[in-house]
């Protein structure tokens, strides 16, 4: 079994975890922090490195995840995958076998799909993705690079997210509106209407 390395410790970590064990399809070599001293005791992998000690290995793994989490801002992991790249590690698609994803459907490289996720007929997912549990990706969606959908979010047909944006947990959204880059969407907003760049939208 190929094995693999995380990006970053936290509670997105655990959670990263977890769909990794059930797919079952790489083995974890250990996780990478900014910071050895950074501990997470619900974590049982070993911090084997800190984010100065990629490129030396690389020499000996191919495979990466980030698994930084992403809500108000994506910088970190934009800058992550930005580096990964250049150190020519291979990101690979994440599913959980919880998850169901047509086989019509588009999935960007270094992308997780959480437990319950559905994501219907030619649907987009662009790279560096986080699509939470429980989330539905209609038909025909399309989700840019570095965005995050949160947990229970429903975008109905036909609408189009943004590079970079995240949309909070519970949202819905009215099918074929545009939401564009960088906005964060707070938890439990009904979209009715397009959303244009960089807006901030909560209650």
């Amino acid at each position: 079994m190929d094995k693999i390395l995380l990006i970053g410790a936290g509670g997105h970590a655990s959670s990263c975890i977890d769909v990794l064990e059930q797919e079952n399809k790489f083995e974890i070599a250990g996780l990478i922090e900014k910071d050895k001293s950074i501990s997470n005791e619900s974590i049982t992998y070993p911090i084997i490195g800190v984010d100065d000690d990629l490129k030396v290995l690389r020499q000996t793994h191919k495979n990466i995840l980030i698994t930084v989490g992403q809500i108000k801002s994506p910088s970190i992991r934009i800058k992550l995958y930005r580096l990964l790249k250049e150190l020519d590690f291979t990101l690979p698609v994440i599913i959980s076998p919880q998850a169901y994803v047509s086989k019509r459907a588009q999935i960007g490289e270094g992308s997780i799909i959480m437990h319950g996720v559905i994501i219907n007929a030619n649907a987009k997912i662009g790279n560096n993705c986080i699509i939470n549990n429980r989330a539905l990706i209609e038909h025909d969606v399309i989700i840019g690079d570095h965005c995050h959908i949160a947990t229970g979010a429903i975008i109905n047909g036909e609408v189009s997210v943004g590079n970079e944006t995240f949309i909070g947990s519970g949202v819905l959204t009215r099918q074929a509106i545009s939401i564009g880059r960088n906005c964060v969407i707070g938890a439990g907003e009904v979209l009715k209407k397009n959303i244009e760049a960089n807006n901030l939208i909560k209650n």
